[in-house]
Parts: C-alpha cells; structure tokens; sequence
C-alpha cells in the first residue's frame, strides 16, 4: 500500500474515526484506525458499539490495508508539517513521510480488525444537517446515564407522517424535539432508538449547514451518513416510555418568560449550590412575577423573574441543574412554564408558534424552612 494525502484532510479523518475507537481492548486492532487504499483512502475506528467510516480524497500508487495504533498514528500526523503525507507499507512496518520528517512504525494485520455491521435499508429519512445536529445538542442532555434501564440511556427516533420527533428521558425530565423531514422512505411510521453515545458523536459529525444528513434503520443497527461520513451503531431493544401519556398538557396555570433573564436569574441564585451544598430552588410564582430562593447549611440567596402571567402564588422546588439544562437548550426566545401543583412536573414549551420543543422537568418536594 503507498498513497499521498494533504495532512490537513487526514488529521481530520483522523481525528473524526478516533472516536469510535476503544481506548482499552484485549484485541489490538480495536485500539487502532483500519487504513484502506483503493479509489480513495478510507479510515475505520470501531469499538463494537459504534463504529465511524470516512473518505478522504488521496493519491493512491499501490492499493492495500492496514490498522495503526489511532492514539500514536494521531500524535504523528498532527505533529507534522502542513504539506503532502506519504505513507507506504513494507508487510506490517509502516513508513510515513511528510517534509523532512519520517517515522517508521509497526502496524497491526488489517485481518484483526472486525468487520463494521450491514445495516439492511429497512426504512430512511432525509433532512438538514444542522436540523438533526440541534434535535440531538438539544435532547441529549435528557439521557439517562442509569444503566438499570438500559432502553433509557439513548434517545428515541420516532418518525411518522408529521415528522421526527427526538425524546429523552432519564426519570426527573424529559425533553422533546420535532421537525419536518425532508423526504422518507420505507414505512408509513416507525421508530427506533439510539444509544446517546452515538449521539454524541452524530453531534460532532454534522455541521451548521443545509446540506442533507441521512437516517437508515437496519434490523438492529442504524446508520448516520453525513457527507462523506458514515456512523453505524447497534440499536437499543426495550420497551421506551410511553412520553405522549407521561407529559400533563391540562395545566390551569400558564407563565411567560424570556428564556435569558429566567435563565441568569436561576444561574444568579445557584452559585451558593455545589456537589457539597446541595439545595433545591424554592419558586414561587405570583402575579407578573417568579420569586426563587434557595438556602444552603452556609448561605441563601434570591432573585426576582419578571413573568407573563399569574402564578396563583403556587410554590414548587426544582433541581436547579435539571431546569438550567432545559432552558439553556430551548431553542427560542421566550418560553412557557404550564404548572399544576407543587408536586406535578412542569412543562417548558415554545410561547409562539409551532410547539417544535417541549421539556418536561419533575419537582422536588421542599421541607419547611428550606
């Protein structure tokens, strides 16, 4: 195998395949980037979870295969003048040259390295990068981390003729996102869901931009295809919640805000709170206005929200990280809060327009004095 390629396209395969390698495996090959000279050059990292594939354009003399150690590949290539890279290979030993730098490394039997998964074209759905980039950054943060419920610890992908439509749950919250896709095919509706590591990868994947991203469910895996970028992970199996059922949309009590100033006053008020003082916030909504207090075992403090709305002078104690997290991710303005009672969660949706986000966070019962 020799091949030629700009340093600056390969260090960002690089850096993009490495992240579905395994930092620690008893097999080799896992631990490293699966090199692949033909029509063009592609790079492999799999952990057997995920796996991420991508194309880089290169001037290929000989075609062939090899797998390099990702960590020591990685430092290499970036440490390397900004010009041509050539790599050959001599059986297993690997010969990079880049300017007046060349190393000599020991590569591992491309033979080791396990194949990515065929992901059957069951059903697929088409839509802007950055749409499927937001929908993820702005459910993830919902997922649950508990590895008790297992189906939980990724997002649900669930598309029928309105759209797709992303939820997380982790027991305390739940956030929602909808969009319009830009073309299905497959069945009429269908869902699946997707472990929130691969998430966060897909996240990185994508760009800011119009140019489509592609969604292709298999009998157990799914795969992303973003430009020239592939990521295949296995699917969760289970039973998801049933979101629609567990969201109160019959809330008598109905307050706006703007989604900056509710979210600098709950930031103002959680400084006193850390991992060691721990305390939940006391809001108290009254008329055009949301009073949050918050007292640790050393300190209080309290701030004032204007709001749109009476509150009834209903009081109800939240997670302050759990509300923050909700608001940081609304993706507007200004937001409504829909309450019930003090011990019912409260939902946060857009104040205008189409309901294309909704979070839904649970309440924490306050002890008096606190």
């Amino acid at each position: 195998m020799k091949f030629s390629c700009e340093k600056a396209l390969l260090q960002s395969a690089i850096s993009t395949t490495s992240r579905a390698v395994s930092s620690k495996s008893s097999i080799p090959a896992l631990m490293g980037i699966l090199l692949e000279a033909e029509n063009d050059l592609r790079l492999t990292g799999y952990n057997l979870e995920t796996g991420i594939r991508t194309s880089v354009p290169a001037q290929i003399t000989s075609t062939g295969s090899l797998v390099l150690e990702a960590r020591l590949f990685g430092d290499i290539i970036r440490k390397l003048p900004d010009d041509m890279v050539t790599i050959s290979t001599d059986n297993l030993t690997v010969h990079i040259e880049c300017g007046m730098s060349s190393f000599n490394i020991q590569g591992i039997d491309p033979e080791e390295f396990p194949e990515l998964p065929t992901v059957e074209y069951q059903n697929t759905i088409q839509l802007q990068q950055g749409v499927l980039k937001s929908m993820i950054s702005q459910t993830l943060f919902a997922v649950s981390t508990n590895e008790s419920r297992p189906i939980h610890t990724g997002s649900l992908f669930e598309v029928d003729e309105s759209g797709l439509t992303v939820v997380s749950v982790d027991g305390y919250r739940l956030a929602l996102r909808h969009e319009q896709v830009e073309k299905k095919e497959g069945a009429e509706s269908f869902s699946f869901v997707v472990p929130g590591a691969a998430l966060s990868e897909v996240e990185k994947i994508c760009g800011d931009v119009e140019e489509s991203a592609f969604v292709i469910q298999g009998a157990r895996h799914v795969m992303f295809k973003v430009n020239d970028t592939m990521l295949v992970s296995r699917r969760l199996e289970g039973e998801f919640l049933a979101y629609r059922q567990a969201i109160p949309r019959n809330n008598p009590i109905h307050v706006e805000a703007d989604t900056r100033t509710l979210l600098s006053s709950i930031e103002r008020v959680s400084l006193i709170i850390s991992d060691k003082l721990k305390s939940p916030l006391r809001c108290l909504f009254e008329k055009d206005v949301l009073k949050i207090t918050t007292r640790t075992a050393v300190s209080d403090a309290a701030d004032q929200c204007p709001v749109d709305g009476d509150g009834g002078g209903l009081e109800i104690g939240f997670n302050n990280k759990f509300l923050m997290d909700a608001l940081k991710a609304a993706p507007t303005d200004q937001v409504r809060l829909e309450l019930s009672t003090g011990v019912s969660p409260c939902v946060i949706l857009p104040a205008e327009g189409e309901e294309n986000f909704l979070y839904m966070v649970l309440p924490v019962r306050l002890k008096a004095g606190e």
